[in-house]
Formats: structure tokens, C-alpha cells, sequence
């Protein structure tokens, strides 16, 4: 549905991205993340056509993006950071004007998402809310069931109930074969919806995995108390165990999920007076990427 081979794109001196190679199947949710500047907009960007990339290739639908972007542009969905309309038209304008450009189908579907949505498409642009031009710019990319959705920080300025709305409408598509770039740096909308995640920092790729295969490998938090008996010394040898450090009564640690075995038998040798291991979420599974980046 979408690959990249070598892809780079300068602005002069300044590389925003820098060799990325990157591959999605039909109907798979990938998570595009990445702290703010580091070149998610500007991969998006490139894939709609909107930017000439400095070097490599990007193919998407069959499409070079730069040579055919009207065919490409018929069967994607995209959601733009910077959401901009028309600010004299109403909602309902902009809607129709969409829906023109996407054919009477679009116009039926797209109804219903406003409906959904609870969209207020009787006022101007310039007099909507945040969440609800947010909310309009879901359904112009949502109205034709797109063959790709490129979305980039899709749930900004929503509401939690306008959220959960937008994750419905989501696997619907997707359950229906629909492939979805999302582009966030809120990890916990990635975490609700995608199969897999890219790490992008600084304009290149760190990672781009399964989220159950880095939960596999990512530290657990592990907290212990004892009545007697402090096996610290015991921990800090086991591989896969880190930032061991000494509590009153206790000790807390990071430890792999591969070594989980070793530390309860190392904890057994104490007198456990309580104990708590905690998975690591996609926030830990970040952060464990960017530390010491400077990003």
C-alpha cells in the first residue's frame, strides 16, 4: 500500500528526513511517532505529493506521489496538522464542496459521520471551535472510505466522547481493509489503535515495530518490600535488570520480561512483605528510545 526506500528531504542546510525506509501492509495501523519537529509533517507531506523529496523514493497506491498526485489524492483520506478552510463558509459549505469533489456516495457516508460526530455544520468556519473543525476535517477524510488514511495529529482540540467516536469510525475502516498512517506524538491514541509504531527522531527511523513485540522487550517496574532479608546485590547481577535502587524497607528496578523468572527466585531468598510488577506502556517504550537524544 505504501513504501519508502532512501527517503530524504532538506529544507537547504536543515535535513527533516533522512533515509527512511518504510513499508505498509493493506489494512494495517501504523503509529508515525516522533516528538515535535522531528520530521512526522514533513513525511506526510511527501506522501501526498506536497513536497518533492530531496532524495530517494516514495511509492503510495502505486503512485509516485510527486508525478501523479490527483490519481493518488482519489483513493486517501488525509487529515493535515494545520487544518485550514474557508473561514467565510459554513460548515455545511465546506461539507458540500467535498462532497462534490468525492461524488454522491461521499455525500451519503459523509452525512452520517456528521451525524455521528455531532458536527455543527450551520455556522461559519470562523465561529467553529477547535474540536469541531477538527471534527469536520475527520469527515471530509473519512467521507469516501478511503483506500489510505494519512492522518496527522487527528484527535487534537477533540473532546474524550468525540474521541471515542473517532477510534469507532477508525477500526470500522479498517476492519473494511482501509490502511492508516497516524501521526501523533499522544502516545496514548497510538496505543489504542495501531498494530504497529515508527519511532522517528530527528528526521530518522529508531524503530519500527510491533507494539506486543516491544511490550515483550520493554523493562517492567518492579517494586518489592521485605520484613528481613535485601537481596540487592542478587539483583544487580541478573542480566536484565536495571536501575536497581534501594528503598526503605524495599527495593525498586526495570526489569526485562525474558529475566522476570530470575528475579522472582532472587526476591524469594527475602521475606516479601509486598511486591508489584507493572508492564511497560508506550509512554515507557518512548521515552526508552529518546533518552539522551537532546530531542
Amino acid at each position: 500500500m505504501l513504501h519508502t526506500s532512501g527517503l530524504c528531504k532538506k529544507y537547504g542546510a536543515t535535513a527533516a528526513l533522512v533515509d527512511v525506509n518504510l513499508a505498509l501492509s493493506a489494512g494495517e495501523v501504523l503509529g508515525f511517532l516522533g516528538p515535535n519537529g522531528a520530521g512526522k509533517t514533513t513525511m506526510l507531506r511527501v506522501l501526498m505529493g506536497s513536497l518533492r523529496p530531496t532524495d530517494g523514493r516514495a511509492v503510495v497506491l502505486g503512485h509516485d506521489p510527486w508525478v501523479d498526485a490527483s490519481a493518488l489524492h482519489a483513493d486517501v483520506g488525509y487529515l493535515p496538522g494545520d487544518l485550514r478552510m474557508p473561514l467565510r463558509f459554513t460548515g455545511r459549505e465546506v461539507f458540500e464542496l467535498y462532497g462534490r469533489l468525492r461524488g454522491s456516495t461521499a455525500v451519503s457516508h459523509g452525512n452520517a459521520l456528521v451525524e455521528r460526530l455531532d458536527v455543527r455544520v450551520d455556522v461559519p468556519i470562523r465561529a467553529m471551535s477547535k474540536g469541531n473543525r477538527q471534527k469536520l476535517g475527520i469527515v471530509q477524510a473519512f467521507m469516501h472510505r478511503p483506500r489510505l488514511l494519512l492522518l496527522d495529529e487527528p484527535t487534537s482540540g477533540l473532546d474524550p466522547l468525540a474521541q471515542e467516536t473517532f477510534d469507532e469510525l477508525l477500526r470500522e475502516l479498517v476492519s473494511d481493509g482501509t490502511t492508516v498512517l497516524l501521526s501523533s506524538h499522544v502516545l496514548a491514541e497510538v496505543d489504542r489503535v495501531a498494530d504497529r509504531v515508527a519511532m522517528l527522531r530527528r528526521g530518522r527511523l529508531v524503530a519500527v515495530e510491533r507494539l506486543e513485540d516491544l511490550r515483550r522487550a520493554a523493562p517492567h517496574r518492579v517494586r518489592a518490600r521485605f520484613r528481613d532479608g535485601r537481596p540487592v546485590e542478587a539483583l544487580r547481577r541478573i542480566a536484565g535488570v536495571r536501575d536497581v535502587q534501594e528503598r526503605t524497607g524495599g527495593v525498586a528496578f526495570t526489569a526485562t520480561a525474558g529475566c522476570l523468572d530470575a528475579v522472582v527466585k532472587a526476591l524469594a531468598a527475602a521475606t516479601l512483605t509486598d511486591i508489584s510488577i507493572e508492564p511497560a506502556d508506550l509512554e515507557d517504550l518512548f521515552l526508552s528510545y529518546y533518552q539522551g537524544a537532546g530531542t
